[in-house]
């Protein structure tokens, strides 16, 4: 017995709609993986952003600690390096006075040192 023509394009119609509803009902449960699996990501980066403001606010009171701790030793140093130019001067010569002095004596020295070592050795 022969199909009509009617019959066959309902058939391939019905094919059809059974391929596209497979299709759709697979795409769907696609999608549902998929937003489950993005509101658990959306929950950890909720976390994770909640935990990154609260090392945010612990650096910056860091932070500022800190810059106050340099600014104390900066006026510290300056304080010290005030007083002790004027105490250096006064206690210190300049090391340029001494110059003519060292010099004679490391040569000395060195020659001494020179010496011994010739004769260590055997020249």
């Amino acid at each position: 017995m022969p199909l009509t023509l009617n019959q066959i394009l309902f058939l391939i119609i019905t094919l059809a709609v059974v391929v596209v509803a497979v299709f759709l009902v697979r795409l769907f449960i696609q999608l549902r993986r998929t937003a489950v699996e993005g509101e658990k990501t959306l929950a950890e980066v909720r976390v994770l952003a909640k935990n990154l403001s609260e090392l945010d606010f612990v650096i910056k009171e860091k932070v500022e600690v800190l810059g106050t701790t340099l600014e104390s030793l900066k006026t510290a140093a300056g304080s010290v390096s005030r007083v002790a130019l004027p105490l250096r001067s006064m206690f210190a010569a300049s090391p340029a006075m001494y110059l003519p002095l060292l010099l004679p004596l490391v040569r000395s020295v060195w020659r001494l040192l020179k010496t011994r070592k010739e004769k260590r050795h055997g020249k």
